[in-house]
């Protein structure tokens, strides 16, 4: 062979066809590409498409024990303003106590209160002694024996007997602290179901090349886990109809029935359930580091590595990664401090927009029937932004962050509390009351019937209530989840609910404004506080979206593997 032929042999490889050269490219990058169930490279990580898993079958279970939960929580707690304002009249079955309008709100205002700041006693309690399930399960038996006792004061007879009132005060501290036991729990352990902590590759039936994102499965949870509540929150299309037709006793009979159900899954399905064991005195060791922090002014300073470095002997109980977990936990309790001014804001849902309600022509619809548009467009809007509008927008490599949700949920409120302020308008502007909605004029066949203004129009606003408590609620109880050290979820959840008992504070303080007219400028002042709070919000947190991925990777990081997360049935053994 010559040396030409030889030149030509060599150089064929170089004239192959530009579609073998693609086919070359394509091949070297898919022998390059990251193996699926691996951790992917920050290239891939910024290149392909986030997706979420599929729920296991134990965060199933788990929200169903919510939705029981919540069925009964608002189908009983929907009846109280009733149950307390309106006299005994066995020849309407309406009323029970009997101590007006004032004495109402203030007794319901107050369960409302306790109801969110029990969540600490639970979180204590699972964190510290018990763990997550069996704390649950501990105050589901509390939460039991206090609907038994609301049950037994609320027939006829016991009410007949002077029993109501102190039966009831019982009754609902007893409630109160079964409730608050539960929502501090169950919220965590319904994520704690889904153990993958890193992002990892994967390929789905077509061939596209994907990544795993668990940020995106805890989001996917949290919004199925909140549509689990608002499911169970429509109990009140039947209570007031049992209330009216029948009694209160059998409303609150129904609840009590329907949490037992809740229970009797929750203990049934243990085996199931995956779940951390306490780990002792954790709790306390924060508040001692949190002190270390404060008297030295450095949030390093607890960390065993500062102490050595500035020469103290001081010896203390937890490692460097501890103290990094519960700065993390500092940054959310942060963001939760804007959360009382949308509880504020929401709250009007189940008060004074039933009272405006009131004020309209019913046309044969309740006024506390209205408030259920609230759950409803939250199960609608639920599925939607699931299955298309999140998808969409990570197709399109947008990343929708907690911060940047919760910012639009306070906006959103916003909106709900300005369409609020213009239909309280439209009723001043109609007749026969005009500005003093609910006069003689208004009263036909002795019942009031309202301005001239239909019911119905109030529609958008429980729907601008609802899509708000997605963007925010959730995003909430995702963001206590993820950014609490593994630890302590539930201690973290609580202060995230604490910030509910707050904004029922705040509510309580401004009742006196709720009269007519001056409410209508307390639905605008509303809706301008919670836009400046949503675009305040956004400017102090907005950095924090950028180390979303980094804050989460902390629970990647921790000592404790996931196999040592275990089933309940095999703690037992």
């Amino acid at each position: 062979m010559s040396v030409r032929d030889q030149e030509v042999e060599i150089s064929q490889p170089q004239q192959a066809p530009v579609a073998d050269e693609k086919y070359a490219d394509a091949n070297e990058k898919a022998l390059s590409a990251t193996p699926d169930g691996e951790e992917p490279t920050d290239e891939e990580s910024r290149t392909l498409r986030h997706v979420a898993e599929n729920l296991p079958v134990s965060a199933w279970l788990v929200a169903i024990v919510e939705l029981s939960e919540r069925f009964t929580y608002y189908g009983m707690s929907g009846l109280f303003q009733n149950y307390i304002n309106l006299p005994l009249d066995g020849s309407q079955g309406r009323g029970a106590l009997g101590m007006g309008h004032q004495g109402a709100t203030g007794l319901t205002t107050f369960f409302q209160f306790w109801c969110y700041v029990t969540p600490i006693i639970g979180a204590i309690v699972a964190d510290q002694y018990l763990g997550k399930y069996k704390t649950i399960v501990l105050f589901c038996i509390v939460y039991l024996v206090g609907l038994l006792i609301l049950v037994c004061t609320s027939i006829p007879a016991a009410l007949a007997n002077g029993a109501g009132l102190g039966g009831f005060i019982v009754a609902i501290l007893i409630i109160g602290l079964g409730t608050g036991g539960i929502k501090s729990n169950v919220a965590p352990l319904i994520a704690d179901q889904y153990k993958r902590k890193k992002m990892a590759m994967s390929t789905t039936k077509k061939g596209e090349r994907v990544i795993i994102d668990p940020s995106l499965t805890i989001q996917r949870i949290y919004m199925i886990f909140y549509g689990c509540i608002n499911l169970g929150s429509l109990s009140l299309l039947a209570t007031p109809y049992m209330e009216r037709d029948v009694g209160f006793w059998s409303g609150y009979l129904l609840c009590l029935c329907m949490f037992a159900v809740g229970t009797t899954v929750l203990i049934v399905g243990r085996k199931y359930y995956v779940v951390r064991p306490p780990q002792g005195s954790i709790i306390t060791d924060a508040f001692k580091a949190l002190w270390i922090m404060v008297i030295n002014r450095n949030m390093d300073a607890p960390k065993p590595t500062w102490q050595a470095e500035n020469g103290n002997s001081r010896v203390v109980p937890w490692d460097d990664h501890f103290i990094d977990e519960l700065k993390r936990a500092l940054v959310a309790c942060r963001v939760f401090a804007f959360y009382p001014v949308y509880w504020v804001v929401y709250g009007q849902f189940s008060s004074n927009f039933v009272t405006q309600a009131g004020q309209m022509n019913g046309h044969g619809i309740p006024n506390d029937l209205m408030q259920n548009f609230d759950p409803i467009s939250i199960i609608v809007f639920i599925p939607l932004l699931e299955t298309l509008v999140y998808p969409l927008l990570r197709r399109l490599r947008i990343r929708f962050r907690p911060i940047t949700r919760i910012s639009l949920g306070f906006v959103v409120a916003s909106l709900a509390m300005m369409y609020a302020a213009i239909v309280q308008h439209l009723i001043y502007v109609a007749g026969p009351c005009y500005g003093q909605p609910g006069c003689d004029l208004s009263i036909v066949d002795g019942q009031t019937t309202g301005n001239d203004v239909h019911i119905a129009i109030q529609t958008p606003a429980y729907v601008f209530i609802g899509v708000s408590e997605i963007f925010a609620s959730v995003s909430g109880l995702e963001y206590a989840y993820t950014k609490a050290p593994p630890s302590m979820k539930s201690f973290v959840q609580s202060m995230y609910l604490l910030t509910n008992a707050f904004g029922s504070a705040i509510a309580e303080a401004l009742t006196p404004a709720a009269f007519d007219p001056a409410i209508m400028w307390m639905f605008v002042g509303l809706a301008g506080a919670s836009f400046l709070a949503g675009i305040i919000f956004w400017l102090v947190f907005h950095h924090l979206n950028a180390q979303e991925d980094e804050m989460n990777a902390l629970d990647a990081e921790d000592s404790e593997s996931p196999e040592d997360w275990h089933h309940d049935k095999k703690q037992e053994n």
